[in-house]
């Protein structure tokens, strides 16, 4: 009981952590002469591979050993020795663990739980791409913040019955999302709310001019400025607020079954 309600509260980065120690553990205790299903390995496997967060975090052998029978032949390979077995293990894990355990905010982490309530296959996996590309590739990061925002629009504007081009770039979908949700500064009567969802669609129309400027959406003339960490970093997280609060007011605004 006390773990089901734990695990009912957990963050998606939580849930995964303990996933891939689970799956560390499963296999330390195989290879070291203990017990262990191979189904649930398979099961955990296939879970692990698929999750986008981890990206190529995961040991290699994990891509390439697909059941206990060539897991068993790497380890007699690598070492003799139990010890030579787990320190090997360990240190093959060690990569994906510290990113789960130190990587991201608790900004980040509240962003990841609306994205993956709101749609874990399309809209999540921009988001976790956008995280992951942040210091190592900003101009990916930057191309998916842009991706996020055009994703969550035509979502939004789906389940709105909104029309809108195939084409239309990022600025179009986000007046056409926020008319849907009331939120244009036009439609507001406080001047404060006028000033508030005005910056936001500027704050928009800046993440689509600086994605056609710094990212590697397009071709780039020698002289075109290259970002930096900082600039993924502002990207990111200026698309994942608007995004959340975006499906916020959706679903403020819906009953609990979409028509």
């Amino acid at each position: 009981m006390g773990r089901l309600k734990l695990q009912m509260f957990m963050h998606p980065r939580s849930e995964l952590l303990e996933k891939l120690e689970s799956f560390q553990n499963m296999l330390i205790s195989y290879a070291t002469g203990g017990g262990a299903d191979e189904e649930e390995f398979k099961r955990i496997r296939q879970e692990l591979l698929q999750d986008p967060l981890l990206g190529d975090k995961l040991p290699r052998f994990v891509r390439t050993h697909k059941d206990f029978k060539q897991f068993w032949g790497l380890m007699k390979q690598q070492s003799s020795t139990y010890q030579g077995r787990r320190e090997f293990l360990w240190e093959q894990f060690r990569p994906a663990l510290e990113f789960l355990e130190t990587a991201g905010s608790p900004a980040d982490q509240s962003v990841s739980d609306v994205l993956t309530k709101f749609d874990t296959e399309h809209v999540h996996s921009v988001w976790a791409r956008a995280l992951e590309r942040r210091r190592s590739d900003p101009e990916g990061a930057i191309t998916s913040a842009r991706t996020l925002l055009e994703t969550v629009c035509k979502h939004i504007l789906d389940k709105c019955n909104g029309a809108y081009d195939d084409d239309a770039d990022l600025p179009k979908l986000y007046r056409l999302t926020a008319e849907a949700l009331t939120l244009a500064p036009s439609q507001q009567t406080e001047q404060i709310f006028k000033q508030i969802f005005g910056g936001c669609q500027t704050v928009v129309e800046g993440l689509g001019a600086l994605r056609n400027k710094l990212s590697d959406a397009h071709g780039k003339g020698k002289t075109l400025a290259k970002p930096e960490p900082r600039h993924a970093e502002l990207a990111v997280n200026l698309a994942g607020s608007v995004a959340t609060f975006l499906i916020s007011t959706r679903d403020a605004q819906t009953p609990t079954t979409d028509v």
